[in-house]
């Protein structure tokens, strides 16, 4: 099966800090770089990092996906947990699902305030995974 398909690379890490505090982004904070197939978002106040490797992804997201701004941030935070605690779901179930494309969890605190560039891109990544793996996290998913 890894012969016949992309052997997915996806690296998802959000590393969050005891402090149950709301905090908001701000441009100082975030670093988005794109290298490659490589989307990787910091913050060093919040103590998180996402890391999204796919081929493909970064080239979806400039030309497919919907423009920032688009859906407020509470929508997206609202399907992301729902996305993500699938996928969690998925992955504790490797009899089930592929393993290959469930490789790790990801943690996502609702409670938590990502703010929106972070929460734009994991959303992102959910609808380009669906579309592209034919997979269904959740509900109506966009053909985008």
């Amino acid at each position: 099966m890894k012969n016949s398909f992309i052997i997915l690379a996806f690296i998802f890490c959000i590393l969050v800090s005891c402090n149950t505090t709301k905090h908001t982004m701000t441009s100082p904070d975030k670093l988005l770089a794109t290298q490659n197939d490589t989307i990787r978002i910091a913050n060093d106040s919040l103590h998180y990092e996402v890391i999204i490797i796919d081929p493909g992804f970064s080239i979806w997201l400039t030309t497919r996906a919907y423009p920032r701004g688009y859906h407020s941030q509470s929508y997206l935070e609202n399907k992301n947990q729902m996305y993500v605690s699938e996928w969690n779901r998925r992955v504790l179930e490797p009899q089930r699902y592929d393993p290959n494309l469930y490789e790790m969890t990801i943690n996502y605190e609702p409670g938590i305030d990502y703010g929106y560039e972070v929460n734009y891109l994991i959303y992102n990544y959910m609808i380009y995974f669906q579309n592209t793996y034919k997979q269904k996290l959740y509900g109506y998913v966009p053909m985008r």
